[in-house]
């Protein structure tokens, strides 16, 4: 079992920074893959990014490209997600998920609690 809690989020403005970071607890939390996503009001979760768990391996929504970057830190069983030039669309509440081989998607085993990042205009 691997626990996941969320941090970072909050309310910011258009084109400003956040850094989003996801606390992992349990067993072999760097055997994992780490991924974000994201859920926006009236709309389905989204990948956002997802990251292999020696971190080599990274890929991104293309809506998120350029702009977005995951990284972890094995050390701190932490994986994070930096955000710049932020939007209103970015405006969503993010998960962190963790899961099996190089990357994660929406069947994700383990799921946090989320955080909501508002990016107001």
């Amino acid at each position: 079992q691997v626990q996941l809690v969320e941090s970072g989020g909050g309310l910011v403005q258009v084109g400003a920074s956040l850094r989003l970071s996801c606390a992992a607890s349990g067993r072999t939390y760097s055997s994992y893959a780490m991924g974000w996503f994201r859920q926006a009001p009236g709309k389905e979760r989204e990948f956002v990014a997802t990251i292999s768990w020696i971190g080599r391996s990274t890929n991104y929504a293309d809506s998120v490209k350029g702009r977005f970057t995951i990284s972890r830190d094995n050390a701190k069983d932490t994986v994070y997600l930096q955000m710049n030039s932020l939007k209103p669309e970015d405006t969503a509440v993010y998960y962190c998920a963790a899961g099996y081989g190089l990357r994660v998607g929406p069947d994700a085993p383990y799921w946090g609690q989320g955080t909501q990042v508002t990016v107001s205009s």
